[in-house]
């Protein structure tokens, strides 16, 4: 193999292992919470499940991402990357959601912790909790972006 294609193998594998691992922190702690709302009140179980899911998004994000760059480097087709200058491209390219999608995960969850603590106090306010967490998103959203157009005009 070359130490472009490990290089581009390297970025994917961080893409889809970085956001991944934010995901599953900020989906646990935030299930912590929703455990505990749902203990004392079964009926809001829609709600914080919502409010649970949102950190797993970027760990889609990094799994997009992977996919777009295995596709590109000839693992799931296109042309195999043989030098490293390109090979590094990709790893950089994949760099924007991998430590995004960790930290913007982890935050997110927290933020759905407290949201969730505002459902379980206040019900009907489920739309205004609903908007902290997804303020979180929107950075994940645009490294998501950002890996995404550098991928595509990589070559």
């Amino acid at each position: 193999m070359s130490m472009g294609m490990f290089f581009a193998l390297l970025g994917a594998a961080l893409a889809v292992g970085l956001a991944g691992a934010g995901s599953a922190m900020g989906v646990g702690i935030a299930g912590q919470a929703a455990a505990g709302v749902v203990a004392e009140e079964p009926g809001q179980f829609a709600k914080v499940l919502i409010l649970q899911l949102l950190p797993g998004t970027q760990g889609i994000y990094g799994l997009l991402v992977a996919f777009i760059t295995l596709s590109q480097v000839g693992v799931l087709g296109g042309n195999p990357v043989s030098d490293t200058a390109t090979g590094l491209m990709y790893f950089a390219a994949c760099m924007p959601i991998a430590v995004a999608g960790l930290i913007s995960a982890i935050y997110q969850g927290k933020t759905s912790v407290a949201s969730i603590g505002i459902v379980a106090k206040r019900p009907d306010q489920f739309g205004k909790a609903m908007l902290f967490p997804a303020m979180v998103e929107t950075y994940a959203i645009l490294s998501l972006l950002v890996s995404i157009l550098a991928l595509i005009n990589i070559g």
